[in-house]
């Protein structure tokens, strides 16, 4: 009995050590996202995301499939002038198969605090962002405020969307 009980404990220390060196990789591979930004390092940014990856920025048309998200980004990258995202708050999930993580963060940048989150998923043995969504963290005490500046952008982007459905 007492042998059983070891082993059980073993295997349980072995599958938490291997989810927490998992979420290590997960961790890495978005820092260095975010300071490849910083660093406007074009290649190593575009590098940690999956060819089919999807950035979904602030603003409610900014739906990026990686193709087009490339060619947006390469000017702001040339430029030496990308953006400078650092975590300060991060929650790493991972699914029984460690195929696939999701995570949430909360962000320092040039716009305040910003929220990600996103889907990464493991390719050739590599942690890769395949989905990435920013948005602007806004008080609750602010929403009323904040409705009011986007209300006109907002009703007209929603009639433009309705009339394609």
């Amino acid at each position: 009995m007492k042998f059983k009980a070891l082993i059980g404990l073993l295997f349980l220390s072995l599958v938490v050590t291997a989810q927490n060196s998992e979420k290590q990789k997960i961790n890495q591979v978005l820092d260095d996202w975010h300071l490849a930004a910083a660093n406007a390092d074009f290649d190593a940014y575009f590098g940690l995301m999956t060819k089919d990856g999807v950035f979904l920025g602030t603003d409610a048309t900014e739906n990026w499939q990686n193709d087009e998200f490339r060619s947006f980004s390469k000017p702001y990258f040339d430029q030496g002038k990308a953006w400078s995202f650092t975590s300060v708050e991060r929650n790493v999930y991972l699914n029984e198969a460690k195929t696939f993580a999701w995570f949430d963060e909360l962000l320092d940048t040039q716009m305040k605090i910003c929220r990600g989150s996103g889907v990464l998923k493991k390719e050739n043995g590599q942690w890769k962002i395949a989905h990435y969504v920013l948005s602007i963290a806004v008080p609750n005490e602010n929403v009323d405020e904040l409705i009011q500046i986007k209300e006109a952008k907002d009703d007209a982007l929603l009639l433009e969307l309705k009339k394609k459905n």
